[in-house]
């Protein structure tokens, strides 16, 4: 690329505008005068950067007289502004897709919501009080589970004061063996001081004993003790396999009530000798 200008006036270093290089005192000569503009159109040349001394400048010397001034535009520049622009690009499209949303993940309400370990599930049991709880028990290759999922996620928005905890197998497979879960899907349904109130397995064909299990548990109710949460067998089994980080201790047994002692009693024993003390007593009786 080429652009013609006049004959240049060489000046020094002190009277251009240019970058300036100190090398022992040497002073090295500027090929941009402060006071020359172009007069070709610079929107012509979108890579061509120039300094704003340069730029700033609008008047031509005219003392530039039938010689070429040629100015060689960095071609690295616009290779690498489209390699920035090419790498924001593949960060875009790489950040959008890892994003995507996995089919269980669709569709979820404010009260629904996975469960991470097996301490979260027991956790989130015994923190629920007297709402009802519904254990979801999922596998993301199971095709049964992936119909089901729209529907539940519906009876979800529809009721929003009963909490659903979504449990994948496939990320604890060893929790589930320790509660017995072995088909899929499964549900759970879990409420104060009841604990566990049925479970069962169903599909988008028998939806309806889904729905009848809800309508069944959703009524308000009061219960009279502490949360209940997973059964003791089932605590115990979850605290035995090594495979988890969850420890359990078992609640101490009360002793039965033994059967009242001499010392226990309003009046002592009597004992063969002493018949005055028991004839007072028959005496006191009397009267």
């Amino acid at each position: 690329m080429a652009v013609v200008f006049a004959k240049p006036t060489f000046v020094s270093s002190s009277s251009w505008c240019g970058n300036r290089q100190h090398n022992n005192s040497q002073k090295v000569i500027s090929m941009v005068p402060s006071t020359c503009s172009f007069s070709s159109d610079m929107r012509n040349f979108p890579s061509l950067k120039l300094k704003s001394q340069v730029l700033g400048s609008s008047s031509f010397s005219s003392e530039f007289r039938g010689k070429k001034l040629v100015f060689r535009v960095n071609s690295a520049i616009p290779n690498k502004l489209n390699s920035q622009f090419q790498t924001s690009i593949v960060s875009q499209m790489t950040l959008r897709i890892g994003k995507s949303q996995k089919w269980w993940e669709k569709g979820l309400q404010s009260n629904m919501r996975e469960v991470t370990s097996a301490q979260d599930l027991v956790d989130s049991l015994l923190s629920a009080g007297d709402k009802l709880v519904i254990v979801d028990f999922f596998s993301p290759g199971c095709g049964g589970c992936k119909a089901l999922h729209p529907k539940i996620c519906q009876l979800a928005e529809m009721n929003p004061d009963v909490q659903f905890l979504q449990v994948n197998y496939e990320e604890h497979k060893s929790m589930c063996y320790s509660l017995n879960v072995h088909v899929l899907p499964f549900f759970r349904f879990y409420r104060g001081a009841h604990g566990r109130l049925c479970s069962f397995s169903c599909t988008n064909a028998t939806i309806k004993k889904f729905k009848d299990a809800l309508a069944k548990h959703t009524p308000d109710r009061c219960s009279l003790g502490p949360t209940k949460g997973l059964e003791e067998k089932e605590l115990l089994a979850l605290s035995a396999n090594k495979d988890l980080s969850f420890t359990y201790k078992p609640k101490p047994v009360e002793p039965a009530h033994a059967p009242h002692s001499s010392e226990s009693l309003p009046f002592p024993a009597l004992t063969p000798d002493s018949e005055n003390t028991r004839e007072r007593i028959l005496t006191t009786s009397s009267r």
